[in-house]
């Protein structure tokens, strides 16, 4: 599967690639990020540095870095993963580096990854976990028109405690309806 350069109002998204490491390594590594997303594996600068130079070839996914028209810089990723032909859905997952947050970078790479899942490579339904602690991103993707569908509890750790998982998803019939396509 090629994989996409998107173009939005702000946001240029474009496959990963190997000098987009630097920046990944600081976002694999910024606790509020690791905390957010339910990330507890430990990476070092060597793993970072080969996944991205390769993952732009792994099968069933599609990564892509989040930047600002004008500039190349890296400035968070949108991943869909866990891409099933036969089934037509797939996994996304959104993370962006620490000064970046809060400022609609997210909100529209998410929404031009969703016209890619439904419009481009044909899915049904996309579907994500968003931690219980992440209220922020909760009120994102449900303002963007994903539905609840379940909760999974205890899923992620959070410190010495832990925290539920909530799943959610769009469908592509509610991602036409709720566009007046």
């Amino acid at each position: 599967m090629d994989k996409p350069t998107l173009e939005g109002e702000m946001v240029r998204l474009r496959p990963v690639r190997a000098d987009d490491a630097a920046h990944m390594w600081e976002m694999v590594n910024d606790p509020e990020a690791m905390r957010t997303t339910g990330t507890t594996d430990t990476f070092t600068r060597q793993q970072i540095d080969r996944w991205c130079a390769t993952v732009a070839d792994q099968p069933g996914r599609i990564d892509l870095a989040i930047t600002a028209n004008g500039s190349d810089d890296f400035l968070g990723e949108i991943v869909l993963n866990d891409i099933d032909g036969t089934l037509r859905s797939a996994n996304m997952r959104l993370v962006m580096r620490p000064g970046y947050r809060g400022r609609g970078y997210g909100t529209e790479a998410i929404e031009l990854v969703l016209g890619l899942a439904f419009d481009g490579i044909g899915t049904h339904r996309v579907e994500l976990d968003v931690l219980s602690i992440n209220a922020r991103a909760h009120s994102l993707y449900e303002n963007i028109g994903f539905r609840h569908e379940g909760r999974r509890r205890d899923a992620y750790r959070d410190g010495d405690g832990w925290c539920d998982a909530i799943i959610m998803s769009m469908l592509e019939d509610e991602y036409r309806a709720l566009r007046g396509v």
